[in-house]
């Protein structure tokens, strides 16, 4: 399909951190965009603020005239959108519909195109190599899962000549893509509700890494079963780092690359997943070209992805975290991180579980990764796309937790229990809206101290 003869691109499920990134891109291109989302959030009111038109109920009347032109309009949707009137309208009366994986497969595959994979790290990977390609001055659009801080959006766009993006193996999307480069980070089982067990989730990576174009790149973390130039933090891989330091809350470490040493690079993000995610942006950067003075400058000055350990407050005598891990391995990344930041202080989780299946599926494993705090507060689970599961709740994983001082509470109760625990470091963690309690919390925290 052509994207010069569309005019209007309409998104069903626009407030989608990847499916707004999408929209940004085709306003930059002159493109009209209009879209449908559940409810209204920061990231839809963004859109507003850059000509969108956003509607919140799955009504066609709600919708203009000049997208009913099936020749000049573009449908673009989510699969976590289920049982839709626009969309069922769409799709029954000759518009071009096509899923965000296969959009963004479209736009990137004229470009030279780094994409990165991986059950966890990939958003904060993706924007952290962005960040590198954009600052030197590479003619780079990149496509983020997450809101950078230091662009405030999820579109970088300085070019069109190269792409960097998620490859994401939810719903098998990211075989929709055709890299020049990319990375895996991790296979880690996930998204057992798509591929019923972890051998058909290796099996979908081991398909996107043949997706590399005839003498592209494929990286991975080393210890993955899957054959490529291997990264790893102080062991032997072609891209390692080594002599770690931490000074003032940062990483200072330096690089082994296949055929140099990088030395005194800086890193402000917190945990050892943080390091290896610095770490493959960095060899991509490398590999595509880029100068290694210019990337160690740009790296000292990455500031991270909102809701990816983001920092809410900061004082001797109290910290207060926010962090999308969803993942029992993502919170045992956050753990490591703190712990190694703020020993011998009491730390809380504040965790709201996202999914039945994915509770269902790894409760054992989430019982586990909690336990390790201080003290938890467990919320009722988000249910996103899903049907409730019976037995499946988060009393059940509150009962598994290894760990006397655990709750499980109600939003209502929420900055009450948080001001009454007089933890040091403060921590929610989930993928749901939890995200939406942050600035509630804050504030209560605030006025507690």
């Amino acid at each position: 399909m052509n994207l010069n003869t569309i005019h209007n691109v309409y998104f069903i499920g626009i407030g989608g951190i990847g499916m707004s990134a999408l929209a940004r891109y085709f306003m930059a291109n002159g493109k009209r965009v209009a879209g449908y989302d559940k409810t209204p959030t920061d990231i839809t009111d963004a859109l507003v603020d850059l000509g969108v038109v956003v509607h919140f109920q799955d009504d066609l009347k709600l919708i203009e005239e000049d997208f009913f032109n099936t020749e000049k309009t573009l449908v673009v949707y989510t699969p976590a959108v289920k049982n839709h009137v626009e969309l069922d309208f769409f799709k029954t009366n000759g518009f071009k519909v096509m899923k965000r994986s296969q959009v963004l497969g479209l736009i990137t595959e004229n470009t030279f195109c780094l994409a990165v994979a991986g059950t966890h790290g990939k958003t904060t990977t993706t924007s952290i190599l962005g960040h590198l390609m954009n600052s030197c001055s590479v003619p780079v659009t990149a496509f983020l899962g997450g809101i950078s801080e230091n662009y405030d959006s999820n579109l970088i766009l300085n070019g069109t000549e190269v792409s960097v993006v998620e490859a994401d193996e939810f719903d098998r999307s990211f075989l929709t893509l055709s890299p020049n480069m990319a990375c895996i980070t991790s296979m880690d089982a996930d998204h057992l509700d798509i591929y019923g067990d972890a051998s058909e989730l290796k099996k979908s990576f081991e398909d996107f890494s043949k997706k590399v174009k005839p003498n592209g790149k494929l990286f991975v973390r080393n210890g993955l079963p899957i054959k490529g130039i291997t990264y790893g933090i102080e062991d032997n891989s072609d891209y390692t780092v080594f002599n770690i330091k931490i000074e003032s809350g940062a990483y200072v470490f330096d690089v082994k690359t296949p055929k140099t040493v990088l030395e005194n690079i800086r890193f402000n993000l917190p945990g050892r997943h943080n390091l290896s995610n610095a770490l493959i942006a960095l060899a991509m950067a490398v590999e595509y070209g880029c100068p290694h003075q210019q990337l160690a400058n740009a790296l000292a000055l990455y500031k991270g992805v909102k809701r990816r350990f983001s920092y809410q407050i900061k004082t001797e005598s109290l910290v207060f975290i926010d962090d999308y891990a969803h993942h029992p391995e993502e919170i045992n990344a956050v753990h490591q991180a703190v712990r190694e930041m703020y020993p011998n202080k009491k730390v809380l989780a504040v965790f709201q579980p996202h999914l039945y299946s994915r509770t269902r599926d790894f409760v054992d494993d989430f019982a586990k990764s909690l336990s390790q705090f201080d003290a938890v507060l467990l919320l009722d689970i988000y249910p996103a796309r899903e049907l409730p599961i019976e037995g499946v709740t988060s009393s059940w994983l509150l009962g598994k937790i290894a760990n006397e001082n655990k709750q499980l509470v109600s939003k209502e109760e929420l900055v009450y229990k948080i001001t009454e625990s007089n933890a040091q470091v403060v921590l929610t963690i989930g993928a749901g809206d939890i995200g939406e309690e942050v600035k509630h919390i804050k504030k209560g925290l605030k006025v507690a101290s």
